[in-house]
């Protein structure tokens, strides 16, 4: 009895044994589940996220800007560093150096050479040298550096046309705003002001540049005296006088503050500038607080105005921005050619920051703003071109035929001021 007791007591002794051994091992089996989960979360592992974006991601180009004056002048020094902190805005990985007062002032022993190698040596790709006073010093060391595109605002060594054609080497490029259409803007701005019949204009030195936007905003102040006010040419008195620089340099050029008091005490009571900073703007502030009914069109600088606005009638202004991006951008991609691109306004909005390459603004002080914009409508379409003749230059040769519209390099290269204007053309 004893022993047959025992042996159903071993066999269910064994029994139990089984049971627990398999319920072990069923347990590490279903561990394997949330093992299974912690590899499934390694797929989208963050080697391989962050591998994608590195491929895609944009190198960025370093780029240097030579200012002839400061960065802050209201002007066409700011215009450009503006136009640069756009391009950092809208490329991704750019980096802008920028050297201000490049000048024999300012900076009397700098040379754009020592500028451009410390720009080279942090790294500069592309190098924007933005005034014709660098133009031969930009050909020399685009020359020297064949490896770096640089871009001469203002210059023409890049174009086929003229007597600096073929001059630049090929990593050499130049940009220009066609500022004739809103210098010739600023013209008839003034000629609808004028009660004097009295215009001044503040001229930096003498060169082609200046001669053509000079005569530029003649050409825009005769149509619209002789168009809207009914008045005959011979009634306006359009005087240029030279400072003999873009900007004032004490004992070097004359004072631009001066020289606009000079055209108010004369007669005239409106100064358009053609110089960098906005002397003319803030004299006829000055003179406007003393009951004075004079006006002034800064230039250059979309916010010259805010100098002093109650005479401000409006101001003709360079957008560096699109002409820069596109340039930095090709540098970047390696699609970059030597181009000449004189580049005009965006006829369907002058003010927009990202399509056009100049543009005006009207100014507080401007009431005739129906005239302004029938003038500034007919220059869009193409129904009304101040450069068509019969123009004659200040020498009496005729310089474009009657009927006939001046060509390209005959208004870049204007010889002479143009017949009606007061002023020396040298």
């Amino acid at each position: 009895m004893t022993q047959k007791r025992i042996a159903p007591l071993m066999v269910f002794a064994l029994l139990l044994a089984m049971a627990i051994s398999a319920c072990a091992t069923a347990t590490p089996a279903a561990t394997e589940v949330p093992a299974k989960t912690e590899v499934a979360t390694e797929a989208p592992a963050t080697e391989v996220a962050t591998e994608a974006p590195t491929e895609t991601a944009p190198a960025g180009v370093t780029f240097g800007m030579v200012l002839v004056g400061p960065k802050n002048d209201h002007g066409w020094s700011q215009a450009h560093y503006e136009a640069g902190q756009y391009v950092e805005a809208n490329l991704p990985g750019s980096k802008m150096i920028v050297f201000e007062g490049l000048n024999s002032a300012d900076h009397p022993e700098a040379t754009l050479a020592s500028v451009v190698d410390d720009m080279i040596k942090q790294g500069a790709t592309l190098i924007l040298t933005t005034s014709d006073a660098f133009q031969d010093d930009t050909l020399t060391v685009a020359q020297n550096n064949p490896d770096v595109t640089f871009i001469n605002v203002s210059g023409d060594h890049a174009w086929s046309e003229g007597p600096n054609a073929g001059k630049a080497p090929a990593n050499e490029g130049n940009i220009m705003g066609r500022m004739e259409y809103t210098k010739a803007i600023a013209g008839c701005a003034a000629a609808l002001t004028t009660e004097t019949g009295q215009i001044g204009y503040l001229g930096p030195l003498v060169n082609f540049e200046t001669r053509r936007l000079a005569s530029s905003a003649y050409l825009g102040a005769k149509h619209c005296w002789e168009t809207y006010r009914g008045k005959d040419a011979a009634d306006l008195k359009f005087n240029v006088v030279w400072i003999g620089f873009w900007f004032n340099i004490p004992g070097v050029t004359q004072d631009p503050t001066e020289v606009t008091n000079q055209f108010y005490d004369q007669g005239a009571d409106v100064v358009i500038s053609g110089i960098d900073t906005t002397e003319a703007v803030v004299v006829a502030g000055q003179r406007a607080g003393e009951n004075e009914a004079v006006y002034a069109i800064p230039y250059d600088f979309v916010g010259a105005c805010e100098e002093a606005p109650e005479v401000c009638l409006g101001v003709p202004y360079f957008n560096w921005g699109p002409a820069y991006l596109k340039t930095a951008q090709t540098v970047q991609d390696g699609t970059w050619k030597q181009s000449f691109d004189w580049n005009g306004p965006d006829w369907a909005d002058m003010n927009n920051k990202d399509t056009t390459a100049v543009g005006w603004v009207n100014g507080a002080a401007l009431k005739d703003t129906a005239n302004l914009d029938d003038f500034i409508a007919k220059l869009a379409s193409g129904e009304v071109n101040v450069w068509t003749g019969p123009i004659k230059l200040q020498s009496g040769k005729e310089y474009v035929a009657d009927g006939q519209a001046a060509t390209d390099p005959e208004i870049w290269f204007l010889p002479e001021l143009l017949e009606g204007m007061i002023g020396s053309s040298e």
